[in-house]
């Protein structure tokens, strides 16, 4: 598991990205628990995701941050890194964002790809 905390803040809102090599949906699934063993992370507001697997295709999860998993796959896709789930965490900092979380969302994307 790699993990990038404090990539970005912006009024209130903070954002972090992690990632992990998978191989299946189960493997997704115990990702996503192993990060929520983090209290932080169980606490924060979203944990959108995504992942592009060679057999299976995509699969994506917003985690109630409507469009996020989108965005996290398109990346995937574009960089053609398949087998591989990407996780943003956002800790919602009180104030709406509008369409500045989904640029959040890619620059977290992008920091975590840039790092691999």
């Amino acid at each position: 598991m790699r993990q990038l905390l404090n990539v970005i803040s912006d009024r209130g809102s903070k954002y972090a990205v992690s990632g992990a090599a998978v191989r299946d949906r189960a493997a997704v699934d115990d990702f996503l628990k192993e990060l929520k063993r983090n209290k932080k992370f169980a606490k924060a507001t979203h944990n959108s995701w995504a992942v592009d697997f060679s057999e299976a295709g995509p699969l994506k999860g917003d985690d109630g941050e409507a469009g996020a998993g989108q965005v996290i796959l398109r990346m995937l896709e574009r960089e053609e890194l398949r087998d591989h789930v990407i996780v943003v965490t956002r800790w919602y900092g009180g104030k709406h964002l509008g369409g500045d979380r989904f640029r959040h969302v890619q620059d977290c994307v992008r920091a975590y790809l840039e790092g691999a």
